[in-house]
């Protein structure tokens, strides 16, 4: 018997995050914002131009803090700001 010790995806934190969206239509390719290193970047995929947009995603954390205090440090603003 598999037992893992991942969580499973709804446990983490999400919250809207700004992207890049490829503008084809056909396309799916995207990236976060605070990720790239262009001012208006081009699709890896198909090589068109991307537009910005938002997008519910897993918040992703400092490497160099703890993650447990990270958490705690997001609940406690999502509770101020509401």
């Amino acid at each position: 018997m598999y037992f893992s010790r991942k969580r499973p995806p709804e446990d983490y934190p999400t919250e809207m995050t700004a992207i890049w969206k490829c503008a084809k239509e056909d396309c799916n390719g995207w990236m976060r914002k605070g990720y790239s290193f262009e001012d208006v970047p081009t699709c890896a995929q198909c090589m068109s131009p991307m537009v910005t947009s938002m997008k519910e995603l897993p918040v992703l954390f400092d490497s160099g803090l703890d993650r447990k205090a990270a958490v705690k440090n997001l609940k406690i603003k999502n509770t101020t700001t509401e």
